[in-house]
């Protein structure tokens, strides 16, 4: 029997990402719609953060926080939210970034809905994101958006509000629902921060032009400076080689933060094949999006850089094959860390 909501989260999940469209089906039941509840509310957190104005953004990212925890008329609050959010989205908001954030108490239904062992990781997960961005933005935004952050540790603090905080809510969740898992415990917490900040670092550099355009930057100033650059000259023709020698030296921070997601994922249980693949899914795309971005001026260019649907097709294929021996996957792994990727396509 489908739970409240749980359709429309289904459905929506696709409309918002790609990439974790492929993968969150992987889990097992109810993991795979805790998840995919999990995944809504962040991005609306997400959308929060790129489409509301500064002013505007914090009060409506505390609620939400709020909101998770499922308190006393938290149904018409939602709604009263939902209402209020949407009003202070930008215009040019994607059709589905809107639809979602309007559809906000659709997705605490499904949460409220799920077995209560779910509840307290998710809504810990949202409140610290929330949290977070509201302290980003407040020391380093004001009235505006973010345009460079003071040095590599602000970026990784970042890093952990928006992407850390999922991989120890992941943690949280697998231990829980997976008795095989449990007994990882100490091997798995020690790495779920790394296994964050790698996917979400990775993203930061492929969009770093994207941003730009959307009047924010997350990347440590101390390193731009270095480099004899600013985020107002990152993207100009005139900077291509500083920006790309910038690039590359953050890549190779990237590529440490992958090498302990590796072990991360290797800690799960070769028997629950559907969450290595989970992690393992995103992990290599990681790794081949790198490539893509190593040496690559295009970085900067207004047309994303992007893995080609095959990339991605023949990833996940290598990896279902080897998902139960941590031997292939290593060989794998250093395998795509020195290959370089085509650009085409993906997202």
């Amino acid at each position: 029997m489908r739970l409240p909501g749980e359709s429309f989260c289904r459905t929506q999940l696709p409309r918002v990402s790609r990439t974790f469209a492929l993968n969150i089906p992987l889990l097992p039941g109810p993991l795979d719609l805790a998840v995919t509840v999990a995944y809504l509310l962040c991005r609306i957190a997400d959308t929060l953060e790129d489409e509301a104005p500064g002013a505007l953004q914090g009060p409506l990212l505390d609620e939400l926080g709020e909101l998770v925890c499922l308190g006393p008329d938290w149904e018409s609050r939602a709604s009263s939210f939902a209402r209020r959010a949407g009003l202070a989205l930008r215009p040019e908001v994607p059709e589905a970034e809107a639809e979602l954030v309007a559809r906000t108490l659709t997705v605490l239904e499904t949460l409220a809905a799920l077995p209560s062992w779910v509840h307290p990781h998710i809504a810990r997960c949202v409140r610290t994101m929330t949290g977070g961005m509201r302290q980003m933005q407040r020391l380093y935004g004001g009235d505006s958006q973010v345009m460079g952050l003071p040095d590599l540790q602000a970026t990784f603090m970042y890093c952990y509000y928006v992407a850390g905080v999922v991989g120890e809510m992941l943690t949280g969740l697998f231990i829980a629902g997976s008795s095989s898992v449990a007994p990882r415990q100490e091997r798995l917490a020690p790495r779920a921060l790394a296994f964050g900040r790698a996917l979400q670092l990775t993203n930061i550099l492929k969009d770093v032009r994207e941003d730009l355009d959307r009047g924010s930057c997350w990347l440590p100033r101390d390193r731009m400076s270095a480099h004899g650059l600013t985020p107002a000259t990152l993207a100009l023709p005139g900077s291509r080689a500083r920006a790309v020698a910038l690039m590359e030296e953050l890549v190779a921070v990237a590529r440490r933060e992958l090498d302990a997601a590796l072990e991360y994922t290797l800690a799960l249980p070769a028997d629950e094949p559907g969450l290595r693949l989970f992690c393992l899914y995103p992990l290599f795309f990681a790794v081949m999006t790198l490539n893509t971005l190593e040496g690559n001026p295009a970085v900067f260019d207004p047309t994303p850089v992007k893995m080609s649907r095959e990339a991605v097709g023949m990833l996940m294929q290598l990896t279902q094959e080897r998902v139960a021996s941590d031997d292939a996957l290593r060989a794998l792994y250093a395998e795509c860390s020195r290959a370089q990727a085509g650009v085409a396509e993906w997202r």
